[in-house]
C-alpha cells in the first residue's frame, strides 16, 4: 500500500463531495415521494447504485479526511469496478426507463453519470499499482453476487425489484439467476481487465 499524496487527498474531497451531494439529493427526492425520511432511506438502499455510491462516500471521505493514510489496493479496486459497473449497466440497460426532473435528475446525473467516470479516473491515477492479486476479480464478484441474494430476499417481503433483470415476478427464477450469473461474470471479466491494466501500468512507472 502506498502513501497517499495531496493531490490524490484533493481529488478525493471532490469525488466524496460528489457522492454525498447526489446521495443527498436523492434522499430529498425520494423523501418527497415517500412522506418520511427513514422511509425513503428504506428505498433507496433497495437500488445497488445507492449503495456502490455510498461506498464510494465512504471511502473518500476516509481518504479526504487522512483516516486512511494508505489506500488497500483491493479495496480501491473493487469500489472503481462497482461504480464503474453502476455506470455501464445504467447506460445498457436502464437509461430512459423512468422521466426525471428537478433533483431526481440531478441526483441521477450525478450517482448515475459524474462518480462512474470519476473513481475509475482516480483509480487510473492516483491507484497503488502492481498490487492487485489474481483471486482479487473472483473477491469482487461475491459484491453483486451478495446484493442479488439482499435485493431478493428484500423483495420476497415486500413485492418490490429495484431493476426489470431481477424481477423474479416477471420473469421467473431461472432467467433471475442466470442474470446474477451473467452479472459476476461481468465482475470478473472487468476484474481481470483492471487487473492486466494494473500491471502494465506498474511496470511503466
Amino acid at each position: 500500500m502506498q502513501t497517499i499524496s495531496k493531490s490524490a487527498r484533493l481529488a478525493a474531497v471532490v469525488i466524496a463531495l460528489i457522492a454525498w451531494v447526489g446521495l443527498a439529493v436523492q434522499l430529498q427526492a425520494s423523501s418527497e415521494l415517500s412522506g418520511s425520511v427513514p422511509l425513503a432511506i428504506w428505498v433507496m438502499l433497495r437500488f445497488f447504485t445507492v449503495i456502490a455510491n455510498l461506498l464510494v462516500a465512504i471511502f473518500f471521505t476516509g481518504v479526504a479526511l487522512r483516516l486512511l493514510e494508505r489506500m488497500a489496493a483491493s479495496l480501491l479496486g473493487c469500489i472503481t469496478l462497482a461504480i464503474l459497473f453502476v455506470g455501464v449497466v445504467y447506460m445498457l440497460l436502464l437509461r430512459g426507463l423512468v422521466e426525471l426532473s428537478g433533483g431526481a435528475k440531478l441526483a441521477d446525473l450525478l450517482l448515475h453519470h459524474v462518480t462512474p467516470i470519476l473513481v475509475p479516473a482516480f483509480w487510473l491515477v492516483f491507484a497503488p499499482k502492481g498490487e492487485l492479486r489474481r483471486v482479487d476479480p473472483w473477491l469482487w464478484s461475491l459484491l453483486p453476487l451478495a446484493y442479488f441474494v439482499y435485493a431478493i430476499t428484500r423483495a420476497a417481503f415486500d413485492g418490490r425489484y429495484p431493476y426489470p433483470f431481477m424481477d423474479v415476478g416477471a420473469i421467473g427464477w431461472t432467467q433471475t439467476t442466470i442474470n446474477a450469473v451473467l452479472m459476476a461474470l461481468g465482475f470478473v471479466i472487468g476484474g481481470y481487465v483492471m487487473l492486466w491494466l494494473d500491471r502494465r501500468l506498474s511496470q511503466s512507472r
